[in-house]
């Protein structure tokens, strides 16, 4: 029999899109208000892989990535979601969203995203919330998956996300050197 225990904590990481660069900064400081200081930035770039939002939010979409320097449990990732949420609907304008915040987190052995959507490879966690498998770690780099989003399945998005993995690696070795 299996005896359960408690999962290290993961690393929360966010990509967050809008047409309007300065929306993105402001969200990035009310995620942190809860998640603690921002350990990490991405450059700005093009949200260009889907017209998908463009409808509802316009375009060009500029997005960035952000990883926060505090750990969190694997099993908060639903509570995430709805406190990003709650940051979008902060900049709604006549209902639209002005910016689009999608949490999720990187471990050891995966990338996994929270969502809204259920789909078949996505498990649900909690208040309406499901996680999706996004990466997994094998053979010393993160792989995309049949359903994994033609952006996060980039090899420069993966590159990215297989350096995150790096830091957040030592940082859990350093944690349980202190324990």
């Amino acid at each position: 029999m299996s005896q359960p225990h408690p999962p290290d904590k993961v690393l929360l990481i966010s990509s967050l899109f809008s047409p309007d660069r300065a929306i993105i900064d402001r969200a990035v400081a009310h995620i942190s208000e809860t998640y603690g200081p921002v350990e990490w930035v991405s450059p700005e770039m093009f949200f260009d892989r889907t017209r998908y939002y463009a409808g509802e939010m316009g375009w060009p979409l500029y997005r960035r990535f952000v990883s926060f320097e505090e750990l969190i449990p694997p099993d908060t990732l639903a509570d995430a979601k709805l406190a990003t949420n709650a940051v979008e609907s902060r900049y709604l304008i006549q209902g639209n969203r002005q910016v689009n915040i999608d949490p999720g987190y990187i471990s050891a052995e995966r990338l996994v995203l929270a969502t809204g959507k259920n789909y078949v490879h996505r498990i649900y966690l909690a208040h309406g919330i499901y996680a999706d498998l996004t990466l997994i770690f094998k053979k010393g780099g993160f792989r995309p998956l049949e359903w994994t989003y033609r952006d996060y399945a980039a090899p420069e998005m993966i590159a990215v996300f297989n350096e995150l993995r790096r830091v957040y690696m030592e940082k859990l070795k350093e944690m349980k050197r202190i324990d």
